[in-house]
């Protein structure tokens, strides 16, 4: 699918979220990269075989004064 040089990580490796952006509808909550990863603004992911990765955000957040 992706057609970069270097080619971006394929939807199976461990940094597939660093892959080019495809579209994006921050609206709708959810971006398509060029590996064929859905990414939601949950840090939830669809791969393109159907496996679902649950969201991952940070459980130790910070909040700024």
């Amino acid at each position: 699918m992706c057609q970069h040089q270097p080619p971006c990580p394929s939807a199976d490796s461990a940094d597939r979220e660093a892959a080019h952006l495809v579209a994006h509808f921050p609206e709708q909550g959810w971006s398509l990269l060029c590996n064929g990863v859905l990414v939601f603004e949950d840090t939830g992911e669809l791969l393109p075989d159907g496996q679902i990765i649950a969201p991952h955000r940070p459980l130790d957040v910070v909040k700024a004064a």
